[in-house]
């Protein structure tokens, strides 16, 4: 009885404040890790997704309800999907919270969708230099960005770089280097550069002149391959070799450290373009099965680990990168929308040495398929179509 009549003045003193004092419901990662990006974009006609493995660190997340709040969108069992169409153009608010057995709220998080018209920057000339390890020296979400740049009402996009697919069709250029780290692209010099073989290149951005020491030249960077300017936009996808082996011992002193030399890449950056518009992709998980891990290392890597440390790495990025949009700097939230499950690379092979049936199992732990890194280009893509869309206003 006292519960019921505490709950009716409560009711009563709720009513009393009035309807223009909205009470918000606190957002908290909980123990799942629960962590979304402050802003998701999209664009008409090019899918957008939030696979809620990706956003959260559990070990099963079958165990747990995931519940969206969006206008809209559809909520599905291991995502949410958003196909925008030109009447959608604005912004959305989006909730995610995180549910027990007992119905009990254990986590929230929110974000905003952000839809830009399809046609922002049309006509215009634009430039972007993307650059990062492996996952970008595939050449394959470049390519996307490109692709995607090519339709009707979008601007003529060069993609800037030494490097790319062989002959680099249809100037899909990028700076792309199988293992790299931030550290690498700040301070390592070799006398090799610039389109070299990538296990003995130095970072494209480091020049020596005479007996001088090797010093970061981005303003020449930009006039040897970008007739003098600075370009409209760059975008950096780093911290799995950086992090790769971290433990849960090691893993921020590992993240300080990149950050450290990140930082330098941005201040240099930013130096030699300060109306540069940078994206810092946050990292993608890898696949979503042990089975990928074991394939590629053995016993030497557990996804379980890799997960703890990339979301990790996701979190201090949100902490470190995120709120410094008067920099011109911005979190790209590409691993929001990467299906771990259906685009990384797999193949079908019998059970076991003894069985007739076959199974399919996922084959590669950190690099997605063709149409897992085309999910990657739709988030930059996107991005940059929201940049250029404020820009117009």
């Amino acid at each position: 009885m006292r519960s019921f009549l505490i709950t009716i003045l409560l009711i009563g003193s709720l009513s009393a404040v009035g309807a223009a004092e909205k009470v918000e419901t606190p957002e908290f990662p909980g123990d799942v890790g629960l962590r979304l990006p402050p802003v998701i974009y999209a664009v008409p006609g090019i899918e957008m997704n939030v696979y809620f493995d990706n956003v959260s660190l559990m070990v099963n997340p079958a165990n747990y309800v995931f519940d969206v709040t969006c206008n809209r969108g559809s909520q599905q069992a291991d995502r949410w999907t958003y196909m925008p169409t030109g009447k959608d153009v604005g912004q959305f608010g989006f909730t995610l919270e995180v549910r027990d057995q007992s119905n009990a709220v254990i986590a929230r998080a929110k974000s905003m969708i952000r839809v830009s018209p399809k046609n922002a920057g049309a006509g215009s000339e634009k430039s972007i230099l993307i650059m990062g390890d492996s996952l970008t020296a595939a050449s394959v979400y470049s390519g996307q960005v490109f692709d995607l740049s090519q339709g009707e009402g979008n601007p003529k996009l060069k993609l800037i770089g030494t490097r790319g697919p062989r002959g680099a069709p249809n100037g899909n250029l990028h700076e792309g280097y199988g293992g790299w780290t931030a550290e690498r692209f700040a301070t390592k010099y070799t006398g090799i550069a610039r389109g070299g073989e990538y296990k003995k290149c130095g970072s494209p951005f480091i020049y020596k002149e005479g007996d001088a020491d090797p010093k970061l030249d981005v303003p020449r960077f930009w006039r040897e391959y970008n007739d003098g300017k600075a370009p409209d936009f760059v975008t950096i996808l780093l911290g799995c070799n950086d992090t790769f082996s971290s433990t849960d011992d090691t893993i921020e002193e590992r993240i300080d450290r990149m950050f450290r030399h990140y930082e330098t890449l941005l201040k240099e950056l930013r130096a030699a373009g300060p109306t540069t518009q940078i994206g810092c992709l946050l990292l993608v998980p890898g696949a979503a099965t042990q089975d990928a891990f074991g394939q590629n290392y053995k016993s030497g890597q557990t996804r379980w680990q890799y997960k703890r440390n990339q979301s990790r790495v996701v979190e201090r990025m949100l902490e470190t990168f995120g709120g410094r949009e008067s920099e011109n700097i911005f979190i790209v939230p590409a691993n929001v929308n990467l299906d771990c499950v259906n685009n990384y690379p797999k193949r079908i092979a019998p059970a076991n040495a003894r069985a007739s049936a076959y199974v399919t199992r996922l084959i590669n732990g950190v690099h997605p398929a063709a149409e897992g890194y085309r999910q990657i280009g739709d988030s930059v893509f996107c991005w940059m179509k929201s940049r250029m869309a404020a820009k117009e206003k």
